[in-house]
């Protein structure tokens, strides 16, 4: 799929912005059109990453890392959607920030092509964060739960988040047959900050295709 469904559905994403609005930015080719579509419009942005802040303060976006309030939106791309609006997100690597926007937001609205639309999740990988130290030891219980593991960036050049933490790109054989139960288990992992699943997040999703754009659960 080339960038033009991501770029529609940034640009009908955009529509949802009104001036003096508190946003959450994620992160991603996605959200830099939807960036790039706000180009007259007054808000303040709350960015999900360094490189997102970066984007934000070059388009003339005022952001704040502290909200004092809650978002009135905060909208994202995913790697995964399946059709109950679960997501797999963190192929970018700013799952853990990306997950504490979405969480602060009145509506999280995703944003994507519809080649991210899968029926079961799981049909690429799972990211998840892992703390540096022995995160061998953490990848090992991972293992233990029948995920295979591979450390992104390699042992010699490890991939760091913006936390400083390793992320760990899982593979679940069969894919993710109870989303909620599996996260669930995630979170009780030792040694990992957070998972890729966000489950119940999304309040609706904008997927731009060959047939233009469609809106999906509750966007507006």
């Amino acid at each position: 799929m080339s960038d033009a469904g991501k770029v529609a559905a940034g640009m009908r994403a955009a529509e949802l912005v009104r001036p003096g609005m508190l946003v959450g930015l994620g992160t991603g080719s996605t959200v830099r059109y939807f960036l790039d579509a706000l180009h007259e419009v007054s808000f303040i942005g709350v960015p999900s990453s360094v490189e997102t802040a970066r984007m934000a303060r070059d388009r003339g976006v005022t952001i704040t890392t502290e909200p004092d309030r809650e978002l009135d939106l905060a909208v994202d791309g995913a790697d995964e959607i399946d059709p109950s609006l679960n997501l797999i997100k963190g192929r970018g690597g700013a799952l853990l920030r990306e997950k504490l926007v979405a969480l602060m937001a009145k509506r999280f609205v995703v944003i994507a092509d519809e080649s991210k639309l899968v029926p079961r999740l799981g049909i690429g990988v799972l990211p998840v964060e892992v703390v540096p130290f022995l995160w061998r030891r953490t990848a090992g219980r991972l293992a233990a739960l029948g995920a295979t593991w591979t450390l992104r960036g390699g042992e010699s050049k490890p991939y760091l988040t913006d936390n400083g933490n390793l992320i760990l790109d899982l593979i679940v054989e069969g894919g993710v047959a109870e989303p909620e139960r599996y996260a669930s288990t995630l979170k009780g992992v030792p040694g990992l900050c957070e998972h890729g699943l966000f489950i119940k997040m999304a309040s609706g999703a904008i997927i731009g295709g060959s047939k233009g754009v469609r809106e999906l659960g509750s966007v507006r």
